[in-house]
């Protein structure tokens, strides 16, 4: 790290911010602003590797910084430093390029050692925003499986769909199936297309995996 540009308009934290970067890497030659248009002038005319962005500025919010920083300079390492805790601003910031996120009560060494995990590759995370991405993300993985879950409830087979489904799985031709089942060849061959329309699939092979997935026969 050679550069940094730090974003917060209260003098004070500003300097603080300023330090802690400089803790983290000595070498660092740092410059500031204060406002949404002064950051964005300076990263029009200079490159930074490092950003410490606050959120609330006084002619918008940081969230146009990081925008700026991740389509002109991509390799810049963007950091949000914020009182802000919350999804409303946590998420925007990630999705305009913010590559850590931490919390200004945090004391001053702790933000230091949460900068240098940029150099092993990982994102400076506050422990409460890291603990509601993990979150985020489970709730996530629940309505995705909440959703399949209802996909395939909508999509359900009949019992005699199933029927046949498991024969054909097992590769049993259409007159086999018939016999079997005590109907006609034809009434089994609307069943398989009936099948293969609501599984999605087109192939004998891929109905067995799916019969397979669906718990109607064991690999």
């Amino acid at each position: 790290m050679k550069t940094a540009l730090v974003v917060e308009d209260l003098p004070d934290i500003r300097h603080w911010l300023s330090q802690t970067a400089q803790l983290a890497y000595p070498q660092l030659a740092v410059s500031s602003a204060t406002h949404v248009q002064e950051a964005l002038l300076q990263v029009s005319t200079q490159n930074f590797d490092l950003a410490l962005v606050d959120l609330g500025l006084p002619d918008g919010s940081g969230v146009q910084v990081l925008s700026a920083l991740r389509d002109a300079q991509p390799h810049a390492v963007s950091v949000v430093v914020t009182i802000h805790d919350d999804d409303e601003h946590l998420f925007p910031a990630l999705q305009a390029g913010a590559f850590g996120y931490l919390l200004k009560d945090q004391p001053q060494d702790l933000l230091v050692a949460q900068l240098l995990r940029i150099t092993q590759g990982e994102p400076p995370l506050s422990p409460a925003i890291a603990r509601r991405v993990l979150a985020y993300f489970s709730q996530a993985q629940q309505r995705r499986k909440q959703q399949v879950k209802a996909l395939e409830d909508q999509i359900a087979l009949s019992e005699r769909e199933n029927d046949v489904l498991l024969r054909v799985s097992k590769g049993f031709t259409l007159i086999e199936i018939a016999k079997q089942l005590n109907i006609s060849r034809h009434t089994v061959a609307d069943h398989v297309k009936q099948i293969y329309r609501k599984l999605g699939v087109s192939s004998r092979a891929e109905a067995a995996l799916e019969a397979v997935r669906r718990g109607i026969v064991n690999t």
